[in-house]
């Protein structure tokens, strides 16, 4: 294995979620490769929808909490440059026998990270509450 590829998995740390011999590949490839990415860039992902909420004129302060959710999942699902920059922020941190399984099947793989990634912003919601935060 490559010098990067070995650095990639030890800083990434363990698997995350159950993997059996009944999981399915994409299954295995969720819990073994884009949960630990997904919780290591989880700060970095916080910043840039802080960011992506202020070049949207800083409205999202202004909804109930359901709007806040739709608007996260419009941004990500909706906005192609905003949901592939934030795919590149997980790409690139595959290791190249994990890039090869993710084109393999890209579109189902980029379903269950965006929709993975939706509801970690979702699930810290009280972090995008004030406008305060990002002043």
């Amino acid at each position: 294995m490559k010098p990067r590829d070995n650095f990639l998995l030890e800083f990434r740390g363990e698997t995350i979620g159950q993997i059996n011999a009944s999981s399915s590949s994409d299954e295995r490839f969720q819990n073994q490769t884009l949960r630990p990415i997904l919780k290591l860039q989880n700060d970095l992902f916080v910043e840039v929808f802080r960011n992506h909420i202020s070049k949207h004129k800083n409205v999202f302060y202004t909804f109930s909490i359901e709007k806040k959710f739709q608007f996260i999942e419009n941004s990500i699902q909706k906005d192609i440059k905003f949901r592939n920059a934030l795919k590149g922020m997980v790409i690139a941190l595959f290791t190249s026998d994990e890039y090869a399984t993710y084109i393999q099947n890209s579109s189902a793989l980029n379903k269950r990270m965006m929709n993975m990634l939706i509801e970690r912003l979702k699930n810290q919601i009280q972090l995008f509450e004030t406008l305060d935060v990002i002043q």
